[in-house]
């Protein structure tokens, strides 16, 4: 069992944080895993585009973060610590919230769709991309999909590994 509270730690996962908190001398005891996307070839390009790119932002489904949703009970908060793997489940970088909305799906706007780092960028092309994915869940999920589907809206700043990490 980790030594940190949070969601979907691996040993590996443990082990990346931990050595994340001794070089980087930050104290925390609870840290999530983030694999972004559904499949192996879309959870690697969205942890490369964390590492070398834009994405510097997330979007997930307020009803997730209900008892017995898939990420468990609790809403991301700022100042959180997330460690992003890949489509192998290998810890990539670390990130720490920095600021976290919950809206109306249809609320969602330019700026958060820019800061998702994701296609090119446009509102447009957030949206249809995130209607897809939020629409094909739903469908599994058996729940109903809508502009008024509550989201959550999270940004963050890479802080690990000191070679892809943002500016402080």
């Amino acid at each position: 069992m980790s030594g940190f509270e949070g969601n979907d730690h691996t040993p590996h996962t443990d082990a990346y944080f931990a050595r994340f908190l001794a070089e980087a001398g930050v104290r925390a005891d609870r840290y999530d895993v983030v694999a972004f996307g559904s499949d192996e070839a879309t959870q690697d390009e969205l942890a490369g585009l964390v590492l070398h790119g834009p994405k510097r932002a997330t979007t997930s489904a307020l009803r997730d973060y209900r008892p017995g949703g898939p990420e468990g009970e609790r809403v991301p908060q700022s100042g959180d610590h997330c460690v992003v793997v890949d489509g192998h489940d290998t810890p990539r970088a670390v990130y720490r919230s920095t600021r976290v909305d919950i809206v109306r799906f249809g609320d969602v706007d330019e700026a958060f769709a820019w800061d998702e780092g994701e296609g090119d960028r446009s509102l447009a092309d957030w949206r249809e991309g995130h209607i897809r994915y939020f629409a094909r869940d739903a469908a599994r999920a058996g729940w109903v999909f809508d502009e008024d589907t509550e989201v959550v809206l999270e940004r963050f700043t890479v802080v690990w590994p000191p070679e892809v990490a943002d500016p402080a």
